[in-house]
């Protein structure tokens, strides 16, 4: 049976699933997005998640065709009509269907899609021993061009990265920004473990303020892991005794060597692993019910 997509109002087989080429976010990457997990029949930070929709939406002046509970609503309906319990979802907003200029507001209308879809980020393995990264040479997206903030249709930036990262023989990249500063990867998250202290950038290095960083951070605390949101270099990750990403997909990864430096030693630290347990443990535990 083919997995059903939701585009404005109706559900398509996934090979029918088609917007228009006039569509302003295939156009121009006009819209804002949203990956979210269900795990076990519950929806992970389900309003985490449209909340940060809206205020991306609000961002880039996009008045979505939906109010949020409606869009809550049609998340799960897509859900239900899969039949999933494990899942990614991906609801999508673009500005819609306009011409072929820039001026957005010449779309009438926007687009509101919502896809439901199995997705393996990594494979067990890499949870278990880590993984290599690279610092990647294109510089992040600055906050005052395309701000990183905004999670935009746009990820060109992410997508030069990551394939450095493929021409590498390495599955993620580290992005830094104009000043030089350690920012995120191409679509996670990183903390450093230096001294027992757990350290992330924070929103001025040009992140996306990732839902699972903030619930990392929220873990940390609450078991007594002191927490930095600050600016580091570099030579920081060199130097670092464990590193890990977060993200909605990837969860928590260990990294264990950055531009063939050798993190701690060469294993998933103490803390890093805690953290994943206890992650794990909250989308078991947590989240809105499909059923």
């Amino acid at each position: 049976m083919s997995s059903k997509v939701f585009i404005n109002g109706e559900f398509y087989d996934k090979e029918d699933a088609k917007i228009s080429v006039f569509d302003k976010g295939f156009l121009y990457g006009d819209g804002v997005f949203e990956g979210i997990r269900a795990y076990d029949g519950k929806i992970f930070k389900l309003d985490e998640h449209v909340d940060r929709l809206f205020e991306g939406a609000r961002a880039i002046m996009l008045e979505p065709p939906y109010a949020k509970e409606e869009i809550k609503r049609i998340i799960m309906e897509t859900c239900r009509i899969n039949n999933v319990k494990d899942a990614y979802i991906r609801p999508v907003l673009s500005r819609g269907i306009g011409d072929l200029g820039l001026n957005p507001f010449l779309a009438k209308k926007a687009s509101f899609v919502v896809i439901v879809d199995k997705l393996v980020m990594y494979p067990q393995e890499i949870y278990e021993k880590g993984m290599p990264v690279i610092v990647a040479s294109t510089v992040r997206s600055s906050l005052n061009a395309l701000p990183p903030v905004i999670k935009s249709l746009n990820y060109l930036n992410s997508i030069l990265a990551k394939i450095e990262a493929a021409n590498a023989g390495v599955p993620e990249a580290v992005m830094l920004n104009e000043s030089g500063f350690v920012s995120e990867c191409t679509g996670d998250n990183i903390f450093i473990v230096r001294k027992g202290v757990l350290i992330t950038p924070p929103r001025e290095a040009g992140i996306l303020e990732g839902i699972t960083r903030k619930t990392v951070i929220e873990i940390a605390k609450k078991h007594g892991i002191p927490v930095e949101e600050r600016l580091f270099p570099k030579i920081d990750l060199y130097i670092a005794d464990e590193i890990f990403l977060t993200g909605t997909g990837a969860e928590v990864v260990p990294v264990t060597s950055v531009d063939k430096r050798i993190i701690g030693n060469g294993e998933p630290g103490k803390i890093t692993k805690f953290i994943l347990e206890e992650y794990r443990k909250l989308t078991k535990t947590e989240g809105t019910p499909i059923y």
